[in-house]
């Protein structure tokens, strides 16, 4: 897993460099742009540049396109994932605010699954989200205790209207 940097949001590549560093078309860059699956920054004078967070969101826009999707099928994937990293990012921030309840064994649990889902998106954490049935007393105590902070993965999500 790369460790991202403050740097890795600052725009240096231009268009041209941006495109053969993964692999497509300045014109695909700029359809994908005008389409709203990316915005890159703009220098004072109005050239485009690209962060090395845009030229990743660039990779997974080809990795889409190359499964079969269509634009509009990739912008609503990438919009389903940064809403679930969203959620999940809240679900920790519950979880490190409820330091009373031990959680052992459950974050390694949740981060091997998201591991296996960045490498295979087929691949569902609903699937083998770790419940308390079939376990043991303790194991299955932690578990209740998590899905009290966390909530039921099988509810309905609403989003914060905020």
């Amino acid at each position: 897993m790369t460790t991202r940097t403050p740097d890795d949001d600052r725009g240096v590549y231009g268009i041209s460099v941006a495109a053969e560093l993964v692999g497509m078309g300045v014109q695909n860059l700029r359809l994908y742009e005008a389409r709203g699956l990316l915005t890159p920054e703009r220098s004072d004078g109005g050239t485009r540049r690209y962060s090395a967070n845009d030229l990743d969101r660039l990779r997974r826009i080809g990795e889409l396109l190359g499964a079969g999707l269509n634009l509009a099928g990739v912008a609503r994937v990438l919009h389903l994932e940064a809403e679930n990293s969203r959620l999940r990012k809240r679900g920790r921030q519950r979880m490190a605010r409820t330091d009373d309840i031990p959680i052992d064994g459950v974050v390694p649990e949740v981060d091997r699954l998201e591991q296996q889902q960045q490498a295979d998106p087929r691949v569902s954490l609903d699937e083998e989200w770790p419940t308390p049935e079939g376990r043991d007393g303790d194991e299955a105590d932690r578990l209740e205790q998590v899905q009290e902070v966390v909530g039921d993965p099988d509810e309905e999500y609403e989003p914060d209207p905020t």
